[in-house]
């Protein structure tokens, strides 16, 4: 396993091991646990140390997204981790004999949907240097599949969330326990979420699914919410009394320019900008409908039980 020292890699690693699987997993530090041994996916003999003896690979690392790249920095070492290094660990496991390869991509591999809801299919490319990559690392690894006969399977992931998590859903959690975060309005926005546990259960899924074998899928929980309806759960789920007002998008959508000008200036991100914004008010709304039909995945974490499992770290 790559990543498992990660928000959703600890969490798999902790199921195999109560289900009684042999891990190893591949650490850029020093290694700290026996089942831990040092390479990096821009090491390629590293990998084909890790990969030696085993059946199946997790690839779960990569280089996070959060905003738009700042700059071709940025934007070169997300090619080289997600795309070059998921390219990497798909050659070294092809080549030791690896049986089944799961790729994390992201939902940020397909066209963003607007208004819409989409699936895999969408016909829309990736629109940032992160989707680009993870497209390219998707097709690195189908192609080396397809040559050497491995099981391999990406699953497009949405705004993954839970316990231990530092992602967008996280921090405005600690923002509205401090009771500095601004109440949303409701603009009926959509926005796909998934839970950590229900993430593994899909990784265990298509690993051992045969139609699985050659596909990727979208992995979101089929509700969606608001920003509103998000910023309402998050406070039922700390304890909070319910806000009756909001800030109007008006207001929001000024501070978000003036934001964008500032760090044309600066030459840095700011907490409020268009980007930022459109990550609260705006649509992402993406469907498992294939995961459920196809193989019966079914996600058992509610919006309201994960945000008080996420919560209850805190």
């Amino acid at each position: 396993m790559t990543g498992g020292r990660g928000f959703i890699g600890r969490r798999l690693v902790a199921r195999l091991e109560a289900l009684g699987h042999e891990v190893r997993v591949l650490t850029r530090g020093s290694p700290c646990h026996p089942r831990e041994v040092q390479g990096d996916l821009l090491d390629v003999p590293s990998l084909a140390r890790a990969c030696v003896g085993v059946s199946t690979v997790f690839h779960c690392a990569g280089h996070a997204h959060a905003f738009s790249a700042m700059g071709a920095d940025e934007a070169r070492r997300h090619h080289a981790v997600n795309a070059q290094g998921t390219q990497a660990m798909a050659e070294a496991a092809a080549a030791a004999g690896v049986q089944r390869f799961v790729f994390l991509s992201s939902v940020k591999a397909m066209g963003e949907p607007g208004a819409r809801c989409i699936d895999e299919s969408c016909p829309l490319p990736p629109e940032t240097d992160y989707g680009r990559a993870k497209r390219a690392g998707e097709a690195a690894l189908h192609a080396i599949a397809a040559q050497s006969g491995m099981h391999a399977v990406s699953l497009r992931l949405a705004m993954v969330y839970g316990a231990g998590g530092r992602g967008n859903l996280e921090r405005m959690a600690a923002l509205v326990r401090k009771g500095v975060f601004p109440p949303l309005p409701e603009t009926a926005n959509r926005r796909s979420l998934v839970h950590g546990d229900d993430v593994v259960a899909a990784m265990l899924l298509v690993a051992r699914a045969p139609q699985a074998a050659g596909q990727t899928y979208v992995v979101a929980h089929p509700d969606t919410a608001s920003g509103r309806q998000l910023y309402d759960a998050l406070r039922a789920a700390l304890g909070l009394p319910a806000r009756r007002w909001a800030v109007p998008y008006a207001v929001l959508a000024g501070l978000a320019r003036l934001g964008d000008g500032l760090e044309a200036l600066l030459g840095r991100r700011l907490p409020l900008d268009s980007e930022a914004l459109d990550k609260l008010l705006g649509s992402a709304c993406y469907l498992p409908t294939r995961l459920q039909t196809e193989l019966g995945w079914q996600p058992q974490v509610n919006l309201a039980a994960g945000l008080r499992e996420m919560l209850s770290a805190e």
